[in-house]
């Protein structure tokens, strides 16, 4: 007897009403962590919330970790996607290292606001979930990717080191904030050091150019 595949389907193969349906799901999983947290979360109440069946649910996400990935990757899209439009404004910053402090720093400000979904951020990052773990690797190159659109002056030798190394400092501390090992303003003091420090050589070259 063959085996009946179980994996979820993949998102460039749902309908438009797939698509819709998926959706529902995510919108209703991050009212549910903002509203109470992401450490009792249960599928049943995301399929209650969002009308979707429960069987249907898991059509669309292999568990509650590869939903909850999926989730708070939606909504660190849509927060780049907002800090991005403000260093569009009339008049952004024009070093590379006061672009990138000013979107770390906004970013911060906006887990603080919602902080039932910075501990979502950080929970999604530990899961075995194979599914899960795909997402959140896509969700790190796409930060990582932001990052890089704010320094276009890096030479091409640090276009995949320098982002690693301000995302990475960025997640620790998110994580140190979030399990109330540090505080925000010094995490703010941190990063800021972190990405001047990182950056201080390629601004020094561009000035000699």
């Amino acid at each position: 007897m063959s085996k009946v595949d179980l994996s979820p389907r993949p998102v460039e193969t749902m309908s438009p009403r797939q698509l819709e349906r998926r959706k529902h799901l995510i919108d209703a999983a991050l009212a549910l962590v903002s509203e109470a947290g992401v450490e009792r979360l249960q599928m049943k109440q995301v399929s209650e919330r969002s009308g979707v069946a429960l069987g249907t649910t898991y059509r669309y996400f292999s568990s509650k970790d590869h939903l909850l990935a999926a989730a708070a990757s939606d909504w660190r899209a849509r927060l780049m996607d907002d800090l991005a439009a403000e260093l569009r404004g009339p008049v952004p910053p024009s070093h590379g290292s006061d672009r990138v402090v000013r979107f770390v720093h906004r970013g911060m400000r906006a887990f603080q606001r919602q902080p039932n979904l910075a501990r979502l951020l950080v929970s999604v990052t530990i899961s075995t979930d194979p599914f899960a773990s795909e997402v959140v690797d896509a969700m790190a190159s796409t930060g990582r990717a932001s990052l890089l659109a704010l320094m276009p002056e890096l030479p091409a030798a640090a276009r995949l080191v320098v982002p690693h190394i301000i995302d990475a400092a960025w997640q620790s501390e998110l994580v140190g904030w979030v399990t109330g090992r540090t505080t925000l303003a010094d995490a703010y003091a941190r990063l800021e050091e972190a990405i001047r420090l990182v950056l201080a050589p390629y601004a020094a070259e561009s000035v000699a150019v």
